[in-house]
């Protein structure tokens, strides 16, 4: 589903990405860890295309993100995308952000498109929150919307950056709630997140990043038993220790 084949990336002179390469199937769950500033979330807007990079190549559903040629605009319609600040449209109310990119985007009627809005929202737990704007909801349930609108555009993948970091402690388990029900439904899913049990729980294969590079690549039980690196066990030692 996502092959990503020696990319590196440059800010000026800084090298943020270093030749990086996983591929990702059909129905696996991959969480990206690591320290902050490690590419991250750079490597995730890599997949889109939100983020252009200068070597390599990224294939998702055999089309090239590389390749010029490339509507991206078409692609990232099928590749979700759940940010760590909401990104809702705040003068839309929550219906209204769930349907436009199916209307404008996807040719839906108004018609279709509002039922698929709201048996999104029933499946997130917040279709009494059908008419009110993004404001007057909390961090949780924005983000829970979030997550409706990018499957609203029924996406063959999810990507998601950080989808927790900004929401209060007690919001976190509403959010990671909806995406251990998407990965138990066989959702092609890129996580990148600090939330280690999300991951344990979760993820078929771990990626620890560092300095820019992927240092580990390892299935989920691999990496929280044995990880080979000494930078991925210091990692854990200072997050599985509390």
């Amino acid at each position: 589903m996502i092959k990503i084949d020696n990319i590196s990336k440059w800010y000026g002179q800084f090298k943020v990405l270093s030749d990086c390469s996983t591929h990702i199937t059909k129905g696996e769950v991959v969480v990206v860890c690591g320290p902050s500033g490690s590419g991250k979330s750079t490597l995730i807007k890599c997949v889109n295309g939100l983020e252009p990079f200068q070597q390599g190549d990224i294939i998702v559903n055999d089309i090239s993100i590389g390749d010029p040629k490339t509507n991206l605009p078409q692609l990232r319609a099928h590749v979700g995308m759940v940010f760590q600040h909401f990104e809702l449209f705040p003068h839309m109310t929550i219906t209204q952000n769930l349907t436009i990119g199916q209307v404008k985007v996807l040719g839906r009627s108004k018609d279709e498109a509002q039922q698929r809005a709201l048996q999104l929202l029933d499946r997130v737990g917040l279709n009494s929150q059908a008419d009110k704007f993004p404001g007057q909801l909390s961090g949780g349930q924005q983000q829970r919307v979030a997550i409706a609108r990018a499957l609203a555009m029924d996406p063959i993948c999810m990507l998601f950056d950080e989808p927790t970091s900004a929401l209060d402690p007690e919001m976190i388990n509403e959010v990671l709630d909806v995406m251990v029900g998407l990965a138990n439904e066989g959702m092609t899913m890129m996580v990148v997140t600090h939330e280690m049990g999300f991951a344990r729980k979760v993820a078929d294969r771990v990626i620890f990043m560092d300095n820019g590079s992927i240092v580990e690549d390892a299935a989920t039980e691999e990496f929280f038993g044995t990880p080979r690196s000494e930078r991925a066990q210091l990692f854990l030692s200072k997050i599985l220790s509390h």
